[in-house]
């Protein structure tokens, strides 16, 4: 009997990427593809090579490389990850690969911790390169060595996309065997197939070209696509991905009558989608984000001459936002007469809420309690003004929007670039943008040389907190750590900044408000690019590693409830209506900040 053990969805992932064989392993984290490299990078026994790239971009040129040596490789991002590194990945469908390759991506419907909803299947359809998509988390382990022999065969990248609920689902998993047999790398020289020079790429785009017949040849009989045809059915359900569950599920819970075609591979299953619709009169598609099944589903009916009735995302009712469900699924399928649906079957009525039929509160999310960011942005305000503009980045600190000094995010590393263009288009007011360490090496590190060089007059904060915090506390180059703990190159941002050319750089403690107000002010009133570095330990991290601070409290004779504190925004701060004083509850951290703030001086540190 196989072992079997209880996993998250990324997990599993990690434990198909070392059943596959997996040499070289780099990413970039991004929520929910996070946590895939930091499993690989705990595990004691490790015969691979792991890392954080400082960019998605980067990552992925660091697996092709190792792919073009003839070994297996694999990256790892979220969907606007793939946007970073859609540059080297075009290019790398027509090089193709000498080893293996897979370029895992997580997208994340109903943007539960990102700017946009994104389909990454699309970008497989774009390169015209194979995208494996699983239903669950032990099929997403069992692909992900399936995935490896694709790439080898075709000698191509392979996409493998995951979403949120494969990625975050936990299941009891079966494990299968570690692959032993490992290719050692051996890059031969080829400048028709690696430069891609125009004279070589011409060459190149007809060879991806006809591959694609490989391709739909290999995928068309995967075990991954599965059609049940019911005898006498007159109607069909044809679901990809998670979604394929939730409408298995939805149709085992209405009684429906329906064949149905699970699909888990793109291009998708010609043959199958013939064979469904010869058999059927009408067929609903059931699939997250756009409408991709259902545009090929129409056009092979087109083809065929068949007046099969289609129902899907173009004229409705499927939704093309946010995620499917077993509720939208069944409320889809119980509106469809020629699904046989009981009619005695009660339907949970959707809500806003996700489908469970409470009106749950809004719980909006904050930054921690004590967290060094909402210092910042107290002494920016006070330093800039209400009337400043505040361009923002990608991380914890876009929290910053409750402190209002969040005025835009548009995606990693664009508030300095933002904040560059705002004045060259000859806005008045002051602009001070701001930008998190992690994504100051990420590509903030472009947009600051940029204003430096064409002589943006704007204030740039990075507020460093030491870490990669938003997506679950990862490595980067200003920790002196790599992913698997060993020692490294601390890098300097403050270094980094003056050798871009940065006439004003200053690193403050942000607990210190009097001299980090002080420092902004001078950053504000300086001509030209100024950077201020704000530096202190995300508080979780520093909890990990044993930093302990005592709490402060409230002296309520003292209080006169101006709320000064309260607005800072701290979820250790509450605001007792009955007697009209503020509070500090036990979440307090001990960062001092409203000690500062209160022109009372109505709280003080905890004695004992």
């Amino acid at each position: 009997m196989r072992k079997r053990e209880y996993m998250l969805g990324n997990g599993a992932i990690a434990r198909g990427i070392v059943e596959g064989g997996a040499q070289v392993i780099s990413g970039y984290p991004g929520t929910p593809s996070s946590e895939i490299i930091g499993t690989l990078a705990s595990m004691k026994e490790r015969n691979f090579y792991v890392e954080w790239s400082v960019n998605e971009k980067v990552a992925l040129e660091v697996a092709a490389g190792a792919a073009m040596a003839g070994v297996r490789s694999i990256v790892t991002m979220k969907h606007v990850g793939l946007n970073v590194a859609a540059d080297p990945l075009m290019t790398l469908a027509y090089t193709g690969v000498k080893g293996s390759m897979i370029v895992l991506v997580a997208d994340d419907p109903s943007c539960h911790s990102s700017q946009n909803e994104q389909d990454t299947r699309r970008y497989s359809q774009f390169a015209l390169i194979p995208c494996l998509d699983p239903s669950t988390p032990q099929e997403a382990k069992d692909m992900i060595p399936y995935a490896f022999g694709l790439s080898n065969r075709l000698q191509l990248p392979v996409i493998f996309r995951t979403t949120t609920r494969i990625s975050h689902g936990k299941s009891d998993i079966e494990l299968g065997p570690v692959t032993q047999d490992m290719p050692a790398a051996d890059f031969e020289k080829d400048l028709e197939k690696w430069v891609m020079i125009p004279k070589n790429a011409r060459v190149r785009h007809p060879h991806l070209l006809k591959l694609q017949e490989d391709i739909s040849r290999e995928l068309e009989d995967s075990p991954w696509n599965k059609l049940e045809l019911r005898e006498g059915a007159n109607f069909g359900v044809i679901s990809s991905g998670v979604a394929s569950v939730y409408a298995k599920e939805a149709l085992l819970r209405l009684g429906g009558d329906a064949s149905f075609l699970k699909i888990g591979t793109y291009p998708a299953p010609e043959n199958k989608i013939r064979s469904m619709l010869q058999s059927v009169d009408k067929v609903v598609i059931l699939e997250e984000m756009e409408p991709m099944v259902e545009e090929q589903v129409r056009m092979i009916a087109q083809e065929m001459g068949l007046h099969v009735d289609i129902i899907g995302k173009m004229k409705g009712p499927v939704p093309r936002i946010n995620e499917l469900n077993v509720d939208v699924c069944m409320d889809i399928l119980s509106g469809i007469p020629e699904a046989g649906c009981k009619p005695e079957v009660s339907i949970v009525a959707r809500t806003e809420s996700g489908g469970c039929g409470l009106e749950l509160p809004q719980r909006p999310p904050v930054m921690c309690p004590g967290c060094s960011h909402r210092a910042t942005f107290h002494a920016m305000k006070k330093a800039f003004g209400k009337d400043a503009i505040f361009p923002s980045d990608i991380g914890c600190y876009t929290l910053g929007i409750l402190n209002g000094a969040v005025d835009t995010t548009l995606c990693m590393g664009a508030s300095i670039t933002v904040a560059s263009g705002l004045y060259y288009a000859g806005e008045k007011r002051p602009i001070c943008c701001s930008i998190g360490d992690s994504t100051f090496f990420h590509t903030g590190m472009n947009g600051l040389l940029n204003a430096i060089y064409n002589k943006a007059d704007i204030t740039v904060t990075i507020v460093d907190n030491r870490i990669t915090a938003m997506t679950g506390h990862q490595q980067n180059p200003g920790m002196g750590k790599t992913v698997t703990g060993e020692s490294t190159v601390e890098v300097s941002i403050e270094a980094l900044c003056r050798g871009m050319g940065a006439e004003f750089v200053e690193v403050v403690d942000p607990y210190d408000l009097e001299r980090t107000e002080e420092v902004f002010r001078r950053a504000r009133d300086f001509k030209g690019t100024s950077v201020v570095i704000t530096r202190q330990a995300c508080v979780i991290d520093a909890k990990r590693v044993g930093v302990r601070r005592k709490p402060f409290v409230i002296d309520t004779e003292k209080c006169t409830g101006c709320r000064t504190c309260v607005r800072l925004g701290c979820p250790a701060i509450e605001f007792d209506v009955k007697v009209k004083r503020a509070r500090i509850n036990a979440t307090c951290t001990g960062c001092g900040v409203c000690a500062m703030m209160c022109r009372f001086e109505a709280i003080s540190e905890v004695k004992k």
